[in-house]
């Protein structure tokens, strides 16, 4: 028999009156953390994200965040758990419950092979990058621009389907003229792209580092030859690159051509790597 987990002498938090075992903490940056919980009502663990608030803007720019979440329900976009609001002293804490993705994001997933002299395949990239673009279709439909999309703002799932997170970059980021949205989608998904195929960033190191990709091509970018991708792979990442952005495909030219290129499903979700 299992011995039973005491967490007398552990941290635990109360969300939507469910309570959250603290594991471990994960990430920090800026006025922001990231910890592990487990849900002791489920079992299931998820990231809980705590944003200070050091002003009542801060506080209105976290509710921000979690509306973008609630706004959709998309299997390639990242969903909300739960919201709160928690008062710390004169200051107070938004809490965001996420869902947990131990894969990590698609950077490591590059870096990962990289490390071991491997990149990724043709059909690992096409799938993910119509996943991809789906997410970024359903943003769109909703009249918005994601702004800050990156290989370390895509999580991975268990069967490798790409998400979409850090909705955050889209506060206050809505477009109504459709050419300028997809113009400014396209260019940073044709660096995330280029660093799916030959794992690194068309830029420089400040790509490597997370930085934003949302960068003017003032260039055209020389695509290098490789031997591991096909010539409509490589035609498509050219397009995306363009220079003059009213000259760059759309989403739904992507997909359709994106869609054609899809290797047999195999009865799995062509959104999976």
């Amino acid at each position: 028999m299992g011995q039973a987990l005491c967490v007398c002498s552990r941290e635990t938090v109360i969300i939507d009156n469910k309570r959250y075992l603290f594991i471990q903490k994960l990430g920090e940056g800026g006025f922001s953390y990231v910890d592990l919980v487990e849900g002791l009502h489920d079992g299931q663990f998820y990231a809980l994200k705590r944003i200070l608030c050091h002003e009542q803007q801060d506080r209105e720019e976290a509710q921000r965040e979690a509306d973008m979440h609630r706004l959709f329900h998309h299997p390639n976009i990242l969903r909300l758990v739960a919201y709160c609001l928690r008062e710390r002293g004169t200051k107070h804490e938004a809490w965001l419950l996420l869902p947990f993705f131990k894969r990590g994001t698609l950077w490591n997933e590059i870096e990962k092979l990289k490390d071991k002299g491997n990149f990724l395949t043709e059909e690992q990239i096409l799938r993910l990058l119509l996943g991809i673009c789906r997410g970024l279709e359903a943003i769109h439909a909703k009249g918005y621009a994601h702004r800050d999309l990156k290989p370390t703002n895509i999580l991975l799932g268990d069967e490798g389907q790409p998400v979409l997170m850090d909705l955050g970059s889209m506060n206050q980021a809505c477009i109504h003229v459709e050419g300028s949205r997809q113009a400014l989608t396209l260019q940073s998904l044709g660096c995330v792209l280029y660093a799916m195929m030959f794992g690194e960033g068309p830029y420089d190191m400040v790509f490597q580092k997370g930085d934003s990709v949302a960068l003017a091509v003032q260039n055209q970018l020389s695509i290098p030859q490789s031997p591991r991708h096909s010539s409509a792979l490589r035609q498509l990442l050219t397009l995306m690159m363009t220079v003059d952005p009213q000259q760059r495909p759309h989403i739904p030219f992507l997909l359709s051509q994106l869609e054609a290129l899809q290797p047999p499903a195999q009865g799995q979700d062509t959104t999976q790597i």
